[in-house]
Formats: C-alpha cells, sequence, structure tokens
C-alpha cells in the first residue's frame, strides 16, 4: 500500500510542486540524484572512476509536452556528450524516449535520437534507453529494434524490467539479436495483468531472465541491475559454473545506494557501473527511489525529524 501511494505521489503534479519548494527534500534528494548541473554530474563521476567504478549519466526528464521541450532534452544530452569528452570520465549516458518526444511523434523521438546517438558515436560511448511504464514497452522496444538492428546504431542500448510477463520473450529475442541489456527488477505500479504482483515472483523471474542474458554474453553484454545480494550471488554461482569471463558482464546499481557494496565488486574484480542522474527534473525518480526500498523512505523521514 505505501508503495502504490508513493509511485502515485511520483506522478502527481500537486505533490511534485510541493515537495520541490521544500529546501530539506532537495537536500536529501542529493543522496540519490548527483546534483542539478553538469559539473555536479561530472564531480560525482569522477569520485566513481576514482574507486575502479564505471557510470552511467542522466539528465532527468520525462514525459515532455512540446516539442521545443524534446529538442532542448536533446540538445542537452548533446552537450553533455560533449563534456564527458572533454573530461576524460568513464561514462555511458541513459535517456528516457518520452524526454525526447515519444508522447508527441516517434518521428520527432526518432530524430532527437538519432542526433544524440550520432554525437555519442562521434565520442565513442553508449548510449542506453532506460525502460518506462508497461504501456511505453512496445513502444520503447519498437524503437530500439528499429535503430540498433535496422539502421545499425549499435552503440544503442536498453533496458528490461523483470517484473514484466513480457520480459522472458523480449529478452529471448533481445539476445538473439546480440543486444546490450540491462535488467533491472521495475519501478513502477504495474497491474496484475502484466506483471508479477509478488517479489518472491519477480525474483524468480529476474534470476531466469538473468541467466538467459548471461548465456547470450558472448554477443551482448549484460548489465545485472540489482542492489539484492542474493541475486548477485545467484549471477556469481552461475558465472563460476558456466565459465563465464568476468569481462562479459557487469553489475549495474543506483548513485547513493548499497555504495560500499559497489567498492567490493568492483575491488574483487567485477565490471561495477553506477546510474548518476542529475537535473532539475528529479522529484519523479526520487519518489520512485523511496518507493522501492523501505530503507530509502525512513532515511528521508529521519532527515526530517532531525530538522
Amino acid at each position: 500500500m505505501l508503495r502504490e501511494a508513493l509511485l502515485y505521489l511520483s506522478a502527481a503534479g500537486w505533490a511534485r510542486r510541493f515537495v520541490t519548494h521544500f529546501p530539506l527534500a532537495r537536500r536529501v534528494a542529493r543522496r540519490f540524484v548527483a546534483g542539478e548541473t553538469i559539473e555536479d554530474a561530472l564531480r560525482a563521476i569522477r569520485a566513481l572512476n576514482a574507486r575502479g567504478i564505471a557510470a552511467t549519466v542522466d539528465h532527468l526528464g520525462e514525459s515532455v509536452t512540446a516539442q521545443d521541450e524534446a529538442i532542448r532534452a536533446a540538445d542537452d544530452y548533446l552537450t553533455l556528450i560533449d563534456s564527458l569528452q572533454a573530461s576524460g570520465v568513464e561514462s555511458w549516458l541513459s535517456l528516457k524516449l518520452t524526454q525526447l518526444g515519444l508522447d508527441l511523434s516517434e518521428e520527432l523521438c526518432l530524430s532527437n535520437l538519432r542526433r544524440v546517438l550520432d554525437r555519442a558515436r562521434q565520442a565513442d560511448t553508449v548510449v542506453t534507453i532506460d525502460m518506462e511504464g508497461s504501456a511505453y514497452t512496445g513502444r520503447i522496444l519498437a524503437v530500439f529494434h528499429r535503430l540498433f538492428g535496422e539502421e545499425g546504431y549499435r552503440n544503442l542500448r536498453v533496458v528490461i524490467q523483470a517484473y514484466l510477463y513480457r520480459s522472458e520473450a523480449d529478452v529471448a529475442a533481445l539476445v538473439e539479436g546480440g543486444a546490450g541489456v540491462r535488467l533491472c527488477k521495475g519501478a513502477y505500479d504495474e497491474p496484475p495483468a502484466v506483471a508479477f504482483p509478488r517479489k518472491r515472483d519477480v525474483d524468480a523471474n529476474y534470476e531466469s531472465l538473468m541467466k538467459t542474458l548471461l548465456d547470450g554474453s558472448d554477443r551482448g553484454y549484460p548489465g545485472i541491475a540489482t542492489h539484492d545480494e542474493k541475486l548477485i550471488e545467484a549471477a556469481r554461482r552461475y558465472v563460476d559454473a558456466s565459465g563465464i569471463a568476468p569481462d562479459r558482464f557487469e553489475f549495474q546499481m543506483l548513485y547513493g545506494i548499497r555504495s560500499e557494496l559497489q567498492a567490493r565488486l568492483a575491488r574483487e574484480g567485477y565490471g561495477m557501473r553506477v546510474y548518476v542522474p542529475y537535473g532539475t527534473e528529479w522529484y519523479p525518480y526520487f519518489v520512485r527511489r523511496l518507493a522501492e526500498r523501505p530503507a530509502n523512505l525512513w532515511f528521508f523521514v529521519s532527515n526530517l525529524a532531525q530538522r
């Protein structure tokens, strides 16, 4: 019930207006968001790189409602790519298609994404399409397959959410095509008609999909995106038993969550990449992080109490 309430608030305009004007909320959000500027993001990425951890940086934003907003978001990513290249940090990019205009026009979204991919290819970096709610899954994957498979943008990756029933078939198709996939559990409020409602079933599906991706890691490069130590240990056991080299996959986690585990996996020789979000549109991302784990919500509430 609490998770559903928080996910509702993540999309509620009135809640966004209230929280984003609350100075303490902005300060607490900095645990999960690197800051509001490119310089803030670069500072966080450099600190991660110094610990042997790579990054994927996200200029936060989603669900734009005007064409000029979508074009401006793509322009912001071009600036970000140039800044990453100039700084020499080790980082990919992540973005949402609704930020680039998917709700307005698929062709507008494709045009904006091609601009980003072309600049990223010049900079020898990788772009990951973040997944959104299940209403977008088919459209996002259609865009991915068009650009990756038909148009040859091999510097493009995509996210799959393990809590969706459809993900087994989606992963099979992506592995067959040699795509790079970031596998996560899923962070949206989905009905039981499309998603596993029970955590144990989500975890079981995650482990099954993870093994499929690892089996295909000679063609793609999977990102095992989880903070769940049981699933991390399951991945470690599976690659050891299957003879899969550590350089054929990587673990991925979110900025500000399980930092000690991130560092330990990097020290043990595993690829480790941290998702680093920044920007002024931090509210939906922040509230979804509170919804994911009670510990995150407790962190927020305890900081409120201390003030």
